[in-house]
């Protein structure tokens, strides 16, 4: 029976850093899979990872493993963080086989992998993650154009164009959360809904909430 190893934890990935419970590991004899949402969504053979060694920032809350590989297309700092004794970590991670499995040989599903590698971590589309920079901050911007601010001299906050950014991006996480097609739309080849779940979740809550709260207030005012 396959021994495999799951924990819920954070992850950094270059300078970009997941909190907890925002990243998930998983390991088993043949993969080892990092997913930190938008941070990045990392897989590993057991050939392609040279050693996993204990990290510590700041004992208790920042320490975690650190995953030393040679993916050309991954940062090459890849850290998971964890509440856990990080030695204990890497002492279930050596039961699954994972470790020990370097010279394992190639299975069906190595192909995927290494496709997977090529694209790197980011789970969006290059063109979807550019479009919903440019939309962000124009929808921002268009607070300080008079023609958008209904003739006053100066930005109210919130205005339109704050309230028009979070509703962007509530209604991109919530369609992300119900539409498959969307997912299709937004999301590299191969890549799956449990890659972007949790922060889709998160992002539509706190959207949700400071939209609500805006448009109150605009109401009130």
């Amino acid at each position: 029976m396959e021994k495999t190893f799951k924990l819920t934890g954070g992850a950094r990935i270059g300078l970009a850093n997941a909190t907890y419970p925002f990243a998930d590991l998983y390991v088993d004899e043949n993969i080892l899979k990092i997913n930190a949402s938008l941070v990045g969504n990392l897989v590993f053979q057991p050939q392609d990872v040279i050693s996993i060694q204990p990290y510590t920032s700041i004992p208790l809350i920042g320490q975690g493993i650190k995953i030393n590989h040679r993916v050309e297309n991954y940062n090459s700092n890849v850290i998971f963080w964890t509440l856990k004794n990080p030695e204990t970590v890497i002492n279930e991670i050596k039961s699954t086989g994972f470790l020990e499995n370097k010279n394992s040989t190639l299975i069906s599903r190595d192909s995927k992998i290494i496709e997977q590698q090529i694209q790197g971590g980011f789970p969006l589309k290059p063109f979807v993650s550019v479009f919903f920079i440019v939309a962000w901050n124009a929808f921002f911007i268009s607070d300080f154009f008079p023609i958008f601010r209904n003739g006053t001299s100066l930005p109210v906050f919130p205005g339109p164009g704050v309230c028009s950014a979070l509703g962007f991006i509530f209604i991109s996480a919530i369609l992300s959360l119900v539409s498959s097609g969307f997912r299709r739309f937004i999301l590299k080849e191969g890549r799956s809904f449990e890659d972007i779940k949790k922060l889709a979740i998160f992002i539509s809550l706190i959207t949700g909430f400071m939209l609500t709260v805006f448009l109150a207030i605009g109401f009130s005012n």
